[in-house]
């Protein structure tokens, strides 16, 4: 048995031919939920500097960042390929004409076949995504847009919990917008907060699958410090599940999701200086190892349970009539 679930490495070698490794991109943006837009706490988990512990200051303009991270992994992977990866707080959360001038930085880049763009299910529009698919057009034919979605789970009732500010179906309104513009999407999801089963991660896959998303990232819930939920941890209020049940968590889901998928991660990283619970110390390529032994063990694998859309009810009527 090989990898017991579709890489996206593998997708990536699959649609450009080769390796291709993201380069990530740190704009001078916020979120809706901080600005006081939507709100001002912002999401239960979310520290103060959002994701962009390795990633350079947002200072720097967005072709000097690519340069200085494509000569360190182009020199350390042997790879010639990159994604623009605009990945630190919600990435479309800006007056278009500025978004408009940074995708221009990107795609200008030697060697750029796509820019991704990290951002929320309600922070998206035709507008905006026809806008920056046409200015790649312009740019060159072979540079493609894709988007990732923080859907972080299917539970409205956790969304409105950890205070997201948006429900599933601003989610799937996203996805299915860039869908009918023929863009990339990917899902960001974290399989274990507070409040959410094991149904609610199995429904999460049968919902990506449904929506035939292109890739989906996996996370476990780590705890920043300066958030809600860190004052919550060290008040002895939450409760986070065991690794073990993480585990569980993380084959359910890749069982019942279409093999067609690409799957980013199985676990996350954070910043240890500056979170108070992450991954249960241990190692993120330890978890996956474990994970990918348990399967393994199992004789199980992604997809194995991916048989209820297009009909299944009917199956019992199948005959040979055309």
């Amino acid at each position: 048995m090989g990898e017991p679930y579709y890489k996206y490495s593998q997708f990536l070698k699959d649609k450009y031919g080769k390796k291709t490794y993201k380069l990530p991109v740190n704009l001078p943006t916020t979120c809706p939920n901080r600005d006081g837009n939507l709100a001002k706490a912002g999401c239960h988990f979310c520290g103060e500097e959002g994701a962009d512990f390795e990633m350079l200051p947002d200072e720097m303009s967005v072709t000097n960042q690519l340069l200085e991270n494509k000569e360190y992994i182009g020199e350390r992977y042997g790879v010639d390929q990159f994604i623009a990866y605009f990945q630190n707080y919600t990435n479309t959360y800006l007056e278009l004409n500025k978004l408009k001038n940074y995708i221009k930085e990107a795609a200008k880049v030697e060697g750029i076949k796509s820019v991704y763009f990290s951002t929320r299910p309600d922070s998206i529009s035709d507008q905006y995504i026809s806008t920056l698919k046409n200015i790649l057009q312009e740019i060159s034919s072979e540079i493609e847009l894709a988007f990732e979605f923080g859907l972080q789970t299917v539970n409205y009732k956790t969304l409105k919990n950890v205070n997201r500010q948006h429900g599933l179906a601003e989610f799937i309104d996203a996805v299915l917008r860039a869908k009918r513009f023929e863009v990339e999407v990917g899902a960001h999801l974290i399989l274990n907060l507070p409040g959410d089963t094991r149904e609610d991660v199995i429904e999460g896959a049968r919902i990506l699958s449904a929506l035939e998303v292109d890739h989906v990232k996996l996370h476990a819930l780590y705890i920043r410090e300066n958030s809600v939920f860190a004052k919550k941890y060290k008040a002895g209020e939450l409760e986070i599940c065991s690794l073990a049940e993480y585990i569980e968590r993380v084959i359910l889901f890749l069982e019942n999701l279409s093999p067609d998928i690409a799957v980013q991660r199985l676990i996350g990283r954070a910043p240890g200086e500056e979170s108070i619970f992450v991954n249960w110390d241990t190692p993120w390529w330890k978890i996956h190892d474990m994970i990918i032994k348990e399967m393994k063990k199992r004789n199980t694998y992604q997809g194995r349970l991916f048989n209820y859309l297009n009909g299944k009810a009917l199956s019992k009527f199948q005959t040979n009539n055309n």
